[in-house]
């Protein structure tokens, strides 16, 4: 059985725990860190969890509000932090003290009873990537940074239950918003982040491979609102998909995947 629970999501800092229960045994992976350490174990707390229960961390990309505190989390705790080589190297190859893993596109990676497959997406970063979960019933699909679905993204999201899926902005609020022109350029780019009809279609694809949860996450708060995202959703996906908005300083509750 896989749930798990946003801890955050947003400019204010994205961290998200993925649960896989097989027999005795409790797996916990933490999918990004963009949080103070402080505030981390204040969640995880509320989550009734400890800091220690962690078994990885998996950094999607070396953005602010992606990696954190996971350095200092990681040598704290000795957790295993893996990323691509280009995030590690877009961070300026700090020493996580024989800690660090490298991930790769598509290649698995196996943490207790997870199987995690990153996969490339299209954003503004050195090696981006975003991953599905697996415990061999189940798969849980997380896709927060991108500018634009590929096939690649597509394919390597066939098959998921549920998605944590970005729902960033509405092009309406965005065009007409506080953003310099030049951020409004990045953010709805092809490298940015994804439209709430983008975000949609997405999940429109996965559909007829077994989409039944969606969580729409990595909300604007200037340029969004849940319920443009939710009806966005809902519109493509009818009454066959659960819908879920991750509040963005406090995340969700924990969701079975």
């Amino acid at each position: 059985m896989i749930r798990f629970k946003s801890l955050g999501s947003g400019s204010t800092g994205n961290a998200t725990v993925v649960q896989a229960c097989s027999g005795a045994s409790t797996t916990h992976l933490l999918v990004d860190c963009g949080l103070g350490i402080r505030q981390l174990d204040k969640r995880l707390g509320q989550a009734g969890m400890l800091a220690e229960q962690i078994d990885a961390i998996f950094i999607t990309h070396e953005h602010s509000d992606h990696i954190g505190c996971a350095r200092s989390l990681a040598l704290r705790e000795r957790i295993p932090v893996w990323m691509s080589e280009g995030t590690w190297l877009g961070l300026g190859q700090p020493d996580f003290d024989g800690l660090l893993r490298i991930a790769r596109d598509s290649d698995a990676i196996t943490v207790g009873a997870l199987e995690v497959r990153p996969f490339t997406v299209p954003h503004d970063a050195r090696e981006p990537l975003q991953l599905t979960c697996g415990d061999g019933d189940r798969r849980l699909g997380i896709l927060t940074d991108l500018g634009h679905a590929t096939p690649h993204v597509i394919a390597q999201l066939s098959g998921c239950a549920t998605l944590l899926l970005e729902c960033n902005h509405d092009p309406g609020m965005l065009e007409k918003g506080p953003y310099p022109w030049f951020l409004k350029q990045r953010v709805g780019g092809d490298w940015g982040h994804l439209a709430n009809d983008a975000a949609a279609a997405i999940a429109q694809a996965v559909l007829a491979h077994g989409l039944k949860q969606v969580v729409a996450a990595h909300l604007s708060e200037q340029n969004n609102r849940p319920e443009l995202a939710r009806d966005a959703l809902e519109s493509a996906l009818g009454a066959a998909v659960e819908v879920h908005v991750a509040d963005g300083p406090t995340g969700s509750g924990w969701l079975a995947a």
